[in-house]
């Protein structure tokens, strides 16, 4: 039987609080990351990412499936995935959101590995229907990635966000089960 969880680079991984904590202290220094990963350049606490990651983590609900990126070769920890499962109305989708925290590991198909291996979980394992995720048309490399594990572009908010005296879109793109079951039989 095939280890669902493990794919050609990585594999994910249960979160260790401490580690992912310190790693992300570390990854919040480079304000390129955090603004690429949807958030603010600001600075966090190892302490305060640490509480945030156990709540996240601890007492997650039962909709919430979050796991850390590692490196097969040498299992050093790369990044995080997290699935939040909306069930409104019956309708089995989800909501991803994924990043790989150091620049000298963005590129090398790791981002893309993960997510092929979170989408099969999530459509052979929760049976779910769909996913979705949000990106800003600023960064290419990640739409790159998302397109590669087959997720469409199904819409955008234009002007969504003033960056750099720049008014950008965010671009919602998702993939379902049938799209990625005829990609990945």
């Amino acid at each position: 039987m095939k280890d669902i969880l493990k794919g050609s680079l990585v594999r994910l991984a249960a979160v260790d609080h401490e580690e992912l904590a310190k790693a992300y202290a570390a990854w919040n220094q480079d304000t390129e990351l955090t603004r690429l990963m949807d958030t603010r350049a600001r600075l966090h606490s190892i302490k305060a990412i640490k509480e945030f990651f156990e709540k996240e983590t601890l007492e997650p609900s039962p909709a919430s499936h979050y796991f850390s990126i590692r490196a097969l070769d040498d299992d050093r920890l790369l990044g995080d995935i997290n699935f939040d499962v909306i069930n409104s109305w019956g309708s089995r989708d989800a909501f991803v959101g994924i990043g790989i925290g150091s620049r000298a590991d963005w590129g090398r198909g790791y981002g893309t590995d993960a997510m092929n291996i979170g989408l099969r979980f999530v459509f052979t394992e929760l049976n779910l229907r769909r996913v979705t995720l949000t990106v800003f048309e600023y960064n290419p490399r990640a739409v790159r990635s998302y397109e590669k594990a087959g997720f469409k572009l199904e819409g955008r908010m234009r002007g969504a966000l003033l960056k750099d005296g720049t008014r950008w879109d965010m671009l919602y793109m998702g993939i379902l089960r049938e799209e990625w079951m005829e990609k990945n039989p």
